[in-house]
């Protein structure tokens, strides 16, 4: 894979060497990193399923799906903005997958259809999932969540005896499809100094030292200009013989305008996600059961899945739709392609995508993250009644979705100019401007499904 000098330039993060840090450059190089994260994790995991499998049938009441949907689930975007990708470097299904690969691998070559369509499965799976959790109830089962997760693993020791490195994070996991759109806004880029690789005859960092193995997501720092795929494992510092890697600060949001070679289904991934969440508030909202009745009145049914599933299809495609006919106004204006204008502007979605991911799961975790606390309580065999599950009031929470839906707003609207700026400099406004207007126009949803009422998950 070759690269300009220019782009080799743009891929070297700016800005101060954090591994030039004593105590974070060698704590990255030691054999301590990221093990004394992942092991516990792994602990965790194990502790989780365990409860969820064996545990109380009510979600109300189990600690393994207080520690998942109200502890995990919600900080997770927040980790990716904070540290990039870095859960996927300590995640137990990642540590599984090279666990059996050192047994019982067979190490094939990721397959052809994998490595050209594995992120358009992602974007399906993503989908099914988010339909399944509502028809078969996997947030309010614990058994089920136990069972879905016990599929995830079959699938990745599958993948891990069958193909190399880690086949099923980088081109199979739902997560690791989320967290790659999210880590484009993390505040941290491990990168490369062009310089230095130029001189390099045996990169190491990618094909792997007797000590250390190669990149396990395929990526080669030498040309990295994303971190989509970097999980900051620290396998490529520690193994580089020139002390070519960087780890440094830069903006939220920065790294989106700056992709070299956006991909579409990443961005068609970014518009789901926006309807995935306006899908989630409003099955959430106190209206909701009024909604449903509507729907059975208008179906003739009374079935869930009938309704849940016609909600679903009709509320899903929306951003969608909204993302196409923006992208082909934008064309008329600046010359480009429909599919060009859709993956360059669905980058700029991203902030907007995680201010509203972020908002809607502070809900659980400010509403609800007291439930964590009783149901360990519970859990120990103690009594744990008249305890609100609520940390803030709702009013306070309701001010910090706000805020976040402004700052996911500011993020896209600058995300979308910069892009606009860098692809049409003689046509920069006008090639914006349909885009700006369709991110107010989700930001405002967005505000308008946040001041009504919800209920809690537990």
């Amino acid at each position: 894979m070759k690269i300009s000098q220019k782009q080799q330039a743009a891929a070297s993060a700016p800005g101060c060497n954090l591994l030039k840090n004593r105590f974070i450059g060698g704590f990255i190089k030691s054999k301590w990193y990221p093990g004394i994260f992942k092991w516990p994790t792994v602990f965790s995991f194990v502790l989780i399923m365990y409860i969820l499998l064996f545990g109380p049938t009510i979600a109300h009441n189990n600690l393994g799906t207080a520690l998942t949907w109200v502890l995990w689930w919600p900080l997770i975007p927040i980790i990716f903005v904070l540290v990039g990708r870095f859960w996927c470097a300590i995640c137990p299904f990642g540590t599984l997958n090279d666990v059996v690969q050192k047994f019982v691998g067979h190490k094939r070559p990721v397959p052809i259809f994998l490595r050209k369509y594995g992120i358009w499965i992602i974007d399906a799976i993503f989908i099914l999932i988010t339909w399944g959790d509502h028809v078969f109830g996997m947030v309010e089962s614990p058994w089920v969540s136990g069972v879905v997760m016990l599929m995830i693993t079959t699938a990745v020791v599958a993948s891990g005896a069958l193909w190399e490195r880690r086949t099923f994070c980088r081109y199979l996991c739902f997560l690791g499809g989320l967290s790659g759109n999210y880590s484009q806004t993390g505040m941290l880029a491990l990168r490369s100094k062009p310089e230095k690789c130029a001189q390099c005859k045996d990169p190491v960092c990618y094909k792997g030292a007797k000590t250390v193995p190669g990149c396990r997501m395929f990526e080669y720092p030498r040309v990295m200009d994303s971190s989509a795929n970097c999980n900051l494992c620290g396998d490529c510092v520690k193994s580089c013989p020139h002390d070519s890697l960087t780890l440094t600060g830069r903006l939220p949001s920065q790294e989106l305008w700056s992709v070299h070679k956006p991909k579409l289904a990443a961005a068609f991934l970014a518009v789901v996600i926006m309807g995935i969440v306006f899908l989630q508030n409003i099955t959430m909202l106190e209206m909701w059961q009024g909604i449903l009745s509507w729907l059975e009145n208008l179906l003739h049914t009374k079935n869930y899945f009938v309704t849940f599933t016609v909600t679903f299809l009709v509320i899903l495609p929306i951003p969608i739709y909204l993302l196409t006919f923006v992208s082909f106004v934008a064309k008329k204006i600046n010359g480009d392609t429909l599919a060009q204008n859709f993956t360059r502007f669905g980058y700029a979605i991203i902030a907007l995508d995680v201010a509203g991911h972020i908002a809607h799961n502070l809900f659980h975790l400010l509403a609800e993250g007291k439930s964590v606390y009783i149901t360990a309580l519970m859990f120990a065999g103690r009594e744990a009644h008249g305890i609100s599950p609520a940390l803030l009031s709702s009013p306070t929470i309701q001010l910090l979705q706000y805020g976040l839906i402004i700052l996911g707003v500011i993020g896209s609207l600058y995300t979308a100019y910069r892009i606009s700026r860098s692809n049409y400099p003689d046509k920069t406004w006008g090639s914006l401007a349909p885009c700006a207007i369709l991110i107010v126009v989700l930001g405002v949803i967005n505000i308008v499904l946040f001041s009504l009422p919800m209920s809690m998950r537990m």
